[in-house]
């Protein structure tokens, strides 16, 4: 695990400046990898590394070079099918130097040629430099565990792990992307391609970008994409089904157990980190709380590590969360909505005083559709044959006209959620339970001059991914959308950059790209059952975990912001959100932000994400742009 970042000359001159650029570019990546660094300069390609050393602790540095040096590489993450890979590239005469899983991509490459990333099974970003066919690759894992940042221009090609490390160069502008930010602010993340700064784009999950440098074209091509389902599939029971998730489950933990440090794993006592701990064996676990309750899931978390017998380690938190929210924010140059960083960041903190790689659940909602919002689909159907003038004259304005409850969720708060969400295009399907600025708040919040600037409406990209996702079921093509949307550009986004915050290395068993394949044939009548999300992994869960730990209410890794904007973060948000400061940004109107921030602190709304989001974007502005 580390950090990579670099740049290619097109015209393949070193420069006498190139080495100290190159310095800082990795001098930002420190915290991803503070073991040790490694930078080269061949024929205009400059690639270097910050790593955290997990497999091969002597022997592992990079840059690693095949037998001739002529094809060198960089590389972020973990190769979990390495040693097959080794034992089958040694059959063919290559000749290994280390015991580290870097060393097969120089010598997969050549073997296989750019095809080698498909033989991958792993978490990786990759920089890839041939000096003889004089060729630069760059690729990203099948489900984007890993980030990857790129700008292509007319002389220049530059990446890296993190965008900081491009904006210690000369070379990018740091010109505010509007239509990214409109997006930003609909969704609480960037999706697709697009970054903050439209000179910076993200390399897609899956995708390879292999540049002749002779003749620099940018064009990533993909190379994985989740299959369509088998048409045997369906002959398999419920039962023969529960069988294979628990048997791939079990071995892609197991394979993703390697490592050379002390290892863990993140335990919230719900379905998937309890699955995930159980198939691991003896291990450490860890997790946090916050002292309100509604926020707190502790008590489940020792139970499940109670039952399957593991050393668990837990802390409720009341941190200084305004502290808290400077440091986060410098981790945020590509910046997330999301307000769980501070839970991931803290328990990841916690868990690095112990262990060097922990293991986490994140994927299974995904997969196995565990989110509500599945749920509010299905009931949006009965409720469109509610007559409309009930709806409109009656329902609507009632549940509109209730405050939210202090609770976490709750009743009243569920259902002015679903008031909300239905409201929205229905294609959107599941995914309107998820946007948080409509097409008609984006034309009151935005400047004139901003609007003029932003072409598609907040669905575009979903409505894009829908298509996308082809001849699949309704259900499947909901889990399609949010593996290549809210799951790579959210949650793993937030997961990697808060891990790395502290040096510590995650990864995701549920992701295994052999599971996830598996996962894409069941049955969607498995997944999605009546009233019961995520059916089929609760059901295999239940086999390790106790039942009533997995058969309880979601509660999902939150902090309780839409109070703490009114207590804690309140001087935060008049700092960043007041009339003075946001007249001279010019690119929101001061009104919608006012009535926001008073329908909030009056208790009459819950604006928690807007304002948060706007929050979190000034704060943004005001460090990188």
């Amino acid at each position: 695990m580390c950090g990579i970042a670099g740049f290619v000359r097109f015209c393949g001159e070193n420069k006498t400046s190139d080495t100290n650029c190159l310095e800082e570019m990795v001098q930002t990546l420190y915290h991803r990898g503070p073991d040790e660094k490694g930078l080269a300069i061949h024929h205009g390609v400059a690639m270097g590394m910050r790593r955290l050393a997990i497999i091969d602790l002597s022997g592992g540095t990079q840059p690693i070079y095949n037998e001739d040096k002529s094809i060198w590489t960089v590389f972020n993450g973990e190769i979990y099918n390495f040693p097959q890979l080794k034992k089958e590239l040694q059959q063919y005469g290559h000749i290994f130097r280390t015991d580290s899983d870097t060393e097969v991509i120089v010598h997969g490459y050549e073997q296989w040629g750019a095809d080698f990333v498909k033989r991958l099974n792993g978490m990786f970003a990759i920089a890839l430099h041939d000096m003889n066919k004089k060729c630069f690759i760059l690729a990203r894992d099948h489900l984007g565990i890993k980030p990857l940042y790129f700008s292509f221009q007319k002389d220049r090609l530059l990446f890296g792990s993190e965008i900081k490390a491009l904006l210690t160069t000369p070379w990018v502008q740091r010109s505010l992307n509007m239509e990214a930010l409109a997006e930003f602010l609909a969704w609480e993340y960037t999706p697709g391609t697009a970054t903050l700064f439209k000179d910076i784009q993200k390399l897609l999950p899956g995708q390879l970008l292999h540049i002749n440098l002779n003749a620099p074209q940018c064009s990533p091509k993909s190379f994985w994409d989740i299959p369509l389902s088998s048409p045997l599939s369906p002959s398999l029971s419920e039962h023969e089904w529960e069988e294979k998730i628990l048997a791939q489950v079990q071995a892609s933990t197991q394979m993703q157990m390697i490592s050379d440090v002390p290892l863990g794993a993140f335990l919230s006592g719900g379905v998937d980190s309890s699955l995930i701990a159980a198939c691991m064996g003896k291990v450490q676990t860890f997790s946090i709380g916050f002292d309100d309750p509604t926020y707190n899931e502790l008590t489940w978390a020792r139970k499940v590590a109670d039952h399957i017998g593991v050393e668990h380690r837990d802390e409720i938190i009341r941190p200084d969360i305004v502290s808290l929210f400077d440091q986060l924010m410098h981790f945020m140059d590509d910046p997330i909505g999301d307000f769980s960083i501070f839970p991931t960041f803290l328990v990841s903190q916690l868990a690095r005083r112990h262990v060097t790689v922990a293991l986490s659940g994140d994927g299974g909602d995904e997969l196995f559709a565990g989110y509500e919002s599945y749920l509010a689909q299905e009931k949006a159907r009965i409720y469109q044959r509610i007559p409309a003038w009930m709806r409109q004259s009656l329902i609507e304005p009632i549940i509109s006209g209730l405050k939210p409850s202090p609770q976490k969720k709750g009743l009243v708060n569920k259902a002015k959620r679903f008031i909300e969400g239905a409201a929205y295009p229905e294609s959107l399907s599941h995914a309107r339970w998820r946007l948080f600025v409509s097409d008609t708040l984006r034309e009151n919040l935005l400047s004139p001059d901003a609007l003029q600037q932003v072409k598609n409406p907040a669905a575009h990209h979903i409505e894009q991914l829908f298509q996308q996702a082809g001849n699949r079921g309704e259900l499947d093509q909901s889990l399609y959308v949010d593996v290549k949307s809210y799951l790579s550009d959210n949650i793993l986004t937030k997961v990697d950059r808060m891990s790395m915050a502290v040096s510590l290395e995650t990864r995701v068993p549920l992701l295994d790209k052999d599971l996830v394949e598996m996962a894409f044939q069941v049955p969607e009548n498995f997944k999605l059952s009546g009233n019961e999300t995520k059916s089929i992994l609760k059901k295999v869960a239940s086999r390790l975990v106790p039942k009533e730990c997995i058969y309880r209410p979601k509660e999902g890794f939150s902090i309780p912001i839409k109070h703490w904007l009114n207590t804690e973060f309140k001087p935060l948000m008049d700092e960043h959100l007041n009339k003075q400061s946001i007249d001279q940004g010019g690119i929101f109107q001061w009104p919608t932000i006012k009535r926001l921030k008073q329908e909030h602190s009056s208790g009459q709304a819950n604006h928690s994400h807007i304002l948060w989001a706007l929050i979190v974007f000034h704060d943004w502005n005001k460090r990188w742009c």
